[in-house]
């Protein structure tokens, strides 16, 4: 665990391009100061690491931007969920608190302890989740102006089998599943990331894991900003857990890369 890690990455791509690969759980570093505060042995926190990092998405979302037609812009958390984690709502808007998985996690993903009792989460909030939550919205802003629309494609995956943190882990897991939101996610986008995923066995919608990331200056307001989450069954791609990529990975980029395309070409219009 290092402080060298940058927190966040935004990845220039083509100019006038709406897309935005959002992947904020790709990492595994944890700074020294904040591993301080982790109750686990090193042992344990890395096997925590291996259950609740999305590992390699980063990788594959890099393929895609090499493969589209038009570069997508990536924005990329360097550092591990476990720090923050920047797509729960910072309040008690959030269920994942029922299970300390708010956004700052208390307890692990098999709902062990991770923090000792009475943390205070607020530090770790203003030091570095406000600040990702502010770069976001900037760059969802920026293509707004450039671009006059965003679609914002979340790129996450998921275990096989479900574990213990999870409050939906008894419906449907396919090989792809789409998280998608009433208002943020039109039914031309959800289609389109069906085509281009129909090649993996099944695509599914809302289960295991359901939604998608909009900042909150966005979220519920701006019809010009669109979502889509992609949460990939990690089988199709990797070892589980924590293992190394294997050849599914090059095909899901180049999957990702035929969505971003479709929107480039105007979906959703």
């Amino acid at each position: 665990m290092t402080d060298t890690a940058p927190a966040f990455r935004l990845l220039p791509g083509a100019p006038d391009s709406p897309v935005l690969l959002h992947v904020p759980h790709s990492s595994r570093e944890v700074p020294a100061d904040v591993r301080e505060g982790i109750v686990l042995g090193d042992e344990e926190l890395a096997r925590e690491l291996d259950h609740i990092t999305d590992s390699h998405t980063a990788e594959i979302a890099a393929v895609a931007a090499a493969a589209a037609a038009t570069a997508p812009w990536r924005f990329v958390n360097g550092l591990s969920r476990l720090v923050v984690d920047p797509e729960r709502f910072p309040d008690e808007r959030e269920e994942m608190l029922s299970v300390g998985m708010g956004a700052v996690y208390t307890r692990t993903t098999h709902r062990a302890a991770l923090r000792p009792e009475g943390f205070d989460p607020q530090p770790l909030l203003d030091r570095y989740f406000a600040p990702y939550a502010r770069a976001m919205t900037e760059a969802v802003a920026e293509r707004l102006a450039v671009a006059g629309r965003v679609v914002i494609v979340d790129v996450h995956s998921y275990p096989t089998a479900p574990l213990p943190y999870e409050l939906h882990g008894e419906g449907p897991r396919p090989p792809v599943c789409l998280g998608t939101d009433a208002f943020h996610t039109p039914p031309a986008l959800l289609d389109a990331a069906r085509q281009a995923f129909g090649g993996f066995g099944g695509v599914g919608t809302d289960s295991p894991f359901a939604g998608t990331y909009v900042p909150l200056a966005h979220y519920g307001r701006d019809p010009r900003v669109s979502a889509l989450m992609v949460e990939i069954r990690r089988d199709q791609y990797m070892s589980e857990p924590g293992g190394p990529a294997g050849p599914g990975a090059e095909a899901l980029g180049l999957a990702l890369a035929a969505l971003v395309d479709a929107v480039e070409q105007g979906v959703p219009a």
